[in-house]
């Protein structure tokens, strides 16, 4: 597995035109990788997980990967070389017990049933999938997903989940090759906090397959690093 940081060059027009479609950004990312067999979808085959993270000065777009990308190509969309790491070391430290700081952007969401979406008015739409929006509501989700990928939560020093849930705004874009009106939408939360580990083949696998929806959109990718000391 390798990790990509690759910092772009905010006054670049085609960065601007990604940063303003979900859609445009995917492919940018994309465009790192090899083509596969026509039967294959390139993202799962290279297991490409991305997140924009604001930094200092701009942004950071971070790549995990199966395949070791070639960047090269990008030229003046950077501000500086794109630098790649394998992730062997990561994930030789994801072993049980261990406590681990983590950060993770993902799409919390829910299903309705069919009843559930009569009395919510949202009935007859093809995507029963909706936004977690309540922080409480989206800290379950999170926890839900810790149970299912091997880790918990732990108690930080005021007795609450040791996390810090920041929400960002609306992302948009539109499928290629789709009508105008099939728009993709993302309403992204980002996780910073500390995790311990419970099973460490599930979290590995997690690592690699990201967590919840739209992991072509920005979302799923976890990052984990030495504990930080209180």
């Amino acid at each position: 597995m390798y990790l990509s940081r690759l910092t772009p060059d905010t006054t670049s027009h085609r960065f601007r035109r990604d940063h303003g479609d979900l859609q445009h950004m995917h492919r940018t990312v994309m465009s790192g990788f090899p083509d596969t067999e026509q039967d294959k979808r390139a993202r799962s085959e290279h297991a490409v997980l991305w997140r924009l993270d604001s930094a200092d000065r701009g942004f950071a777009l971070y790549v995990q990967s199966r395949t070791r990308p070639d960047w090269d190509h990008l030229g003046d969309y950077l501000d500086q070389p794109a630098e790649v790491q394998e992730l062997a070391p990561v994930l030789d430290a994801v072993q049980p017990g261990r406590k681990l700081a983590f950060r993770l952007a993902a799409n919390p969401t829910k299903r309705l049933r069919y009843e559930d979406q009569r009395v919510s008015g949202r009935a007859g739409r093809r995507d029963n999938r909706y936004p977690i929006i309540k922080p409480e509501a989206q800290l379950a989700w999170l926890v839900n997903q810790g149970d299912r990928n091997g880790f918990i939560i732990p108690a930080g020093s005021d007795a609450r989940p040791d996390v810090a849930l920041v929400p960002g705004p609306r992302l948009t874009g539109r499928q290629t090759g789709s009508p105008k009106t099939n728009k993709v939408s993302v309403d992204p939360v980002r996780f910073d906090g500390h995790l311990v580990v419970t099973d460490a083949e599930l979290l590995t696998a997690a690592l690699a397959a990201g967590i919840g929806p739209a992991k072509a959109y920005g979302c799923g990718l976890l990052t984990l690093a030495r504990a930080r000391q209180s």
